[in-house]
C-alpha cells in the first residue's frame, strides 16, 4: 500500500510532533513504555498496522509497565469525572440500580484488596450486570492468570481508543 493511501487521520497521526504524538497515545494508554512503542513503530501505512503494533506493545509491557497502564483507569462504576472517554467506555453502568452500584463498589474493593489493582474490563458495549458477573468470575484467578487477562482487556480497550483517535484525526 502507497502513502497515499494511508487513511488521513492515521497521515495526520503519523506525522504529528514526537510531543503531540506521545500526549495523544498517553489519552489512549497511561503506560509510557506502551506509548513510546507505538511512537517507534510511526509511520504506520493502515489502521491494522497500528493496532499489530499496539498489540505488539501490550504484549511486551513488564508488570510495572502494567500496573503504569492500570493506573489511568477509574474502578467501574465511577467513570472520570469530566472525562468523556470514561463514561461513554462505562456507559452500561450509568442506568445501573442502586444496588447494583453499591454490589460494584464491594466487589471493586475486594478484587483491588485481592490483585492490588483496579478491575479492569472492556467495558464498551456491555451491561452493568455483565460487569459484575465478569469480576465475580475473575476474582478466583490466580494473580498470574487475572494479569494477563488485564493486559488483553487492556489491548481492547487500547484498539477503540486508537480507533477513536485516527478518527478524531481525520
Amino acid at each position: 500500500m502507497t502513502s497515499t493511501s494511508t487513511p488521513p487521520g492515521l497521515a495526520r497521526f503519523n506525522t504529528l510532533e514526537e510531543h503531540a504524538a506521545l500526549a495523544a497515545l498517553h489519552e489512549v494508554c497511561a503506560s509510557s513504555a506502551w506509548a513510546r512503542r507505538l511512537l517507534a513503530a510511526r509511520p504506520c501505512t493502515t489502521v491494522e498496522d497500528l493496532y499489530a503494533a499496539s498489540d505488539a506493545a501490550m504484549a511486551g509491557l513488564t508488570a510495572e509497565d502494567l500496573a503504569e497502564a492500570m493506573a489511568g483507569h477509574p474502578p467501574i462504576g465511577r467513570p472520570k469525572p469530566g472525562d468523556p472517554a470514561s463514561a461513554r467506555e462505562q456507559r452500561g453502568m450509568a442506568g445501573a440500580s442502586e444496588e447494583l452500584k453499591a454490589e460494584m463498589l464491594e466487589l471493586n474493593l475486594a478484587y483491588q484488596e485481592r490483585f492490588g489493582h483496579v478491575f479492569l474490563i472492556c467495558a464498551t458495549g456491555r451491561t452493568g450486570e455483565q460487569m459484575r458477573d465478569a469480576i465475580k468470575e475473575r476474582i478466583g484467578n490466580a494473580p498470574e492468570q487475572e494479569r494477563e487477562i488485564v493486559r488483553a482487556e487492556l489491548g481492547k480497550i487500547n484498539r477503540i481508543r486508537l480507533a477513536r483517535l485516527v478518527e478524531e484525526e481525520a
